[in-house]
């Protein structure tokens, strides 16, 4: 028991079998989730004006970014928690079922985000390669549905989450923890590898042919001047480097972790998951500022977004001048009335 005592004053987590430091990445995580909760919500709140104005015009691509900006916003809100329990010393004392809502946000959001930037590419590469022929199936109720799908689908998947996931320490309940066990056991990794699989490297495939197709048929085509074929080269890139910025790092570290699980002796996989802990935290941290660089990705992809937006930032400039003007006059007269 003293020896318990003197490990929570170490500000550790705890299981039968291994420890794990948490001190040196409690305030880099803070940081990293305070910075995805202000511009995750400044930027989405900011672009979800032009994208329902674009979703007016019938413009199908709107519907997707609505549906990846709403999956956002729901992350972003539970950004709040994960602060509070990284503050916290790692110790989750808010109760089971936020923890499993906030975690069941997180990690839907995650693959709402990279299922939906999948269907971004596919539209985008049916509609520049096969532009009459898929013009039926590009209408809005068909958008809807496919985006309901992923929704159902992911969230029925990561309810499993929810059941194989643990929120307490099994040494002491009194060191509560949130989706962080170590060491994983053998259900976790076997879906851990089912997640890199078919939420990951499935979609990554799919978005490579994807951005492969689109420049090569853009460049053929005489139709499109040099400013649609930079658009359509910025959206490639805009696309390849949220995956690769934001979720290659988490998941390729997750895939090493589950892997090493089936390989490693008990005292082998602590020592690994004891080196592994820094670097997956911080991949994991850094997957949820996706929220931030999608509303970019927004203006990359559709004209009629970023014309909206810059016909909102004149408006708004427009405001200030003549609120600055109307406080210059009015100041102007009370001179003049005092003289």
């Amino acid at each position: 028991r003293t020896l318990i005592m003197l490990m929570k004053l170490g500000n550790t987590l705890l299981n039968s079998s291994c420890v794990i430091m948490t001190q040196a990445a409690g305030h880099l995580l803070i940081s990293i989730y305070i910075i995805a909760f202000i511009l995750g919500l400044l930027f989405n709140l900011i672009t979800i004006g032009p994208i329902i104005q674009q979703i007016c015009r019938r413009n199908v691509l709107g519907i997707y970014l609505l549906s990846l900006s709403f999956s956002d916003l729901l992350y972003i809100l539970t950004m709040p928690l994960w602060v509070y329990y990284f503050n916290n010393n790692h110790k989750w004392n808010l109760g089971q079922g936020l923890c499993s809502l906030a975690g069941f946000f997180y990690y839907s959001n995650l693959y709402i985000s990279i299922y939906l930037l999948c269907c971004i590419s596919i539209d985008r590469c049916l509609a520049i390669t096969f532009p009459l022929r898929v013009q039926v199936f590009r209408q809005q109720h068909y958008a809807w549905i496919i985006c309901g799908l992923v929704y159902v689908f992911v969230m029925a998947l990561h309810s499993l989450v929810l059941y194989l996931d643990k929120l307490s320490d099994p040494l002491d309940d009194t060191e509560q923890t949130c989706y962080e066990t170590f060491p994983m056991t053998e259900r976790i990794a076997m879906f851990n590898l089912i997640r890199v699989g078919i939420g990951f490297l499935l979609p990554l495939v799919v978005i490579s042919v994807c951005y492969w197709l689109i420049p090569t048929k853009v460049q053929q085509s005489r139709g499109v001047d040099d400013q649609g074929k930079r658009k359509v080269k910025l959206l490639s890139m805009g696309v390849i480097g949220i995956f690769s910025f934001c979720f290659a790092p988490y998941h390729i570290l997750l895939m090493v972790r589950s892997i090493a699980f089936f390989y490693l002796g008990d005292k082998q996989t602590c020592s690994f998951e004891q080196a592994m802990y820094l670097p997956f935290t911080c991949s994991l941290a850094l997957s949820s500022l996706n929220s931030v660089v999608d509303p970019v990705l927004y203006v990359l992809a559709s004209n009629g977004v970023r014309e909206d937006m810059k016909l909102f930032c004149w408006k708004n400039k427009q405001t200030q001048v003549r609120g600055s003007h109307l406080v210059d006059s009015q100041w102007k007269t009370r001179v003049t009335n005092l003289g």
